[in-house]
């Protein structure tokens, strides 16, 4: 099994992940239904999104946060979001950016959780 070192590698990585979303119980209608993704758009943004975290290009250009505020998502949807990612990287494969794009989803999870997350101490 070979890392994550080519643009291609990062196309196979997020069809996979996203075809594992797609099939989710928890996950897909929060995609489909709620978020009504248009998978044609989105999926070439992903590949930016981890060449971008991963191989170091710059064609990414936005704001993810963003889009998730409206959604009905929690901590059960995070960590299923990254239950589903850790496998797939796992399955596809192994080496120092494969534990890299691990390290980086764990820490988009918690950061968008915890700025999802009702702040108890607001006053707004």
């Amino acid at each position: 099994m070979s890392d994550i070192q080519t643009e291609a590698d990062i196309k196979l990585l997020v069809d996979t992940f996203y075809d594992k979303v797609n099939a989710d119980a928890l996950l897909a209608p929060v995609f489909n239904d709620v978020a009504h993704v248009d998978w044609p758009a989105h999926l070439p943004r992903m590949y930016d999104f981890w060449s971008g975290l991963l191989l170091h290009t710059t064609r990414y250009q936005g704001r993810p946060f963003l889009k998730h505020i409206p959604l009905p998502i929690g901590g059960t949807h995070f960590q299923r979001w990254l239950s589903l990612f850790l496998a797939t990287v796992d399955d596809l494969f192994a080496g120092p950016v494969a534990e890299l794009a691990k390290l980086r989803a764990g820490s988009i999870a918690q950061i968008f959780e915890a700025r999802l997350r009702p702040n108890p101490l607001s006053i707004l």
